[in-house]
């Protein structure tokens, strides 16, 4: 597994979430996917972002979403 997807830089982007080693903001991503996009398609528009990178991001934010599930439950 590579580094860290995810680059912050306040000279890139604005400081924006972007994909390591390129100025593709990372909600591209999310937004492809909520629009019925497929993998692929944001792949084909954004070729300086690698499927690895796409994947692993996807899976860090599984990862988050399922730490913060463990720690927002409401045991009413």
């Amino acid at each position: 597994m590579q580094p860290n997807p995810i680059n912050i830089n306040p000279n890139i982007q604005g400081g924006s979430p972007v994909f390591r080693g390129t100025r593709v903001p990372i909600r591209a991503l999310f937004d492809y996917l909520e629009a019925g996009d497929d993998i692929d398609t944001f792949l084909d528009d954004f070729p300086s972002v690698t499927r690895e990178q796409a994947i692993q991001l996807i899976h860090l934010a599984e990862k988050l979403l399922a730490s913060a599930n463990t720690y927002n439950e409401n045991p009413a």
